[in-house]
């Protein structure tokens, strides 16, 4: 599924994981415009996230994610917008492979704490990450769900705690949830294949 590079330090998706990310480009650049902020499109692939695409705040912001970094997903946007749609199987699977090391104050540590978000993510359509893997960086992010409801991927809006108040971050929750469903609608007229999720 993933190949390392040595000189960059990161990994590059493989045929499976990576044929998301073009159907995405257009639908990206229009989010990364109209909002002005950091757009991340992210799958799954064993429990992990792996970040496929990125578009640039108009003043880009120092964070952990980039294309080709794998991630954890019991802390992240994204990771948990896809945790929150995966079986029950499949979720038990991802969970085994989650650290819930505390990177910040709050990090949800704990699997029952984690298990307990997913059910607000499922409920309100997006998932948030109010600095819970990295200090001063809040991010809201839409599960892409194929019309049969499998999880395909993320995208997320992120953006720093210091110029974005968590009222305007929520007010993103539209845009980016649109975003996600244009995305899938695409991804439905493909014949989008398997790939192993958690």
């Amino acid at each position: 599924m993933l190949a390392y590079d040595e000189d960059r330090q990161t990994y590059a998706p493989g045929m499976r994981l990576s044929s998301l990310a073009p159907l995405a480009q257009q639908v990206l650049d229009r989010l990364a415009v109209d909002l002005g902020q950091t757009i991340h499109l992210a799958q799954l692939d064993n429990g992990a996230v792996l970040y496929v695409d990125k578009r640039n705040a108009k003043l880009p912001v120092e964070m952990f994610a980039q294309s080709g970094k794998v991630g954890p997903a019991y802390c992240t946007g994204v990771g948990k917008a896809m945790l929150a749609h995966l079986p029950e199987d499949k979720l038990a699977a991802a969970l085994s492979r989650q650290s819930f090391h505390a990177h910040t104050p709050n990090t949800l540590t704990t699997p029952d704490a984690l298990r307990d978000e997913l059910v607000r993510i499922r409920q309100r359509g997006y998932a948030l990450d109010d600095e819970e893997h990295e200090t001063g960086i809040a991010c809201l992010a839409a599960p892409i769900l194929s019309g049969t409801g499998r999880i395909l991927g993320a995208i997320s809006v992120t953006t720093t705690t210091a110029t974005t108040s968590r009222d305007q971050l929520l007010s993103l929750a539209g845009p980016v949830t649109q975003a996600a469903a244009q995305i899938a609608a695409t991804a439905d007229t493909w014949r989008f294949p398997e790939h192993k999720q958690a």
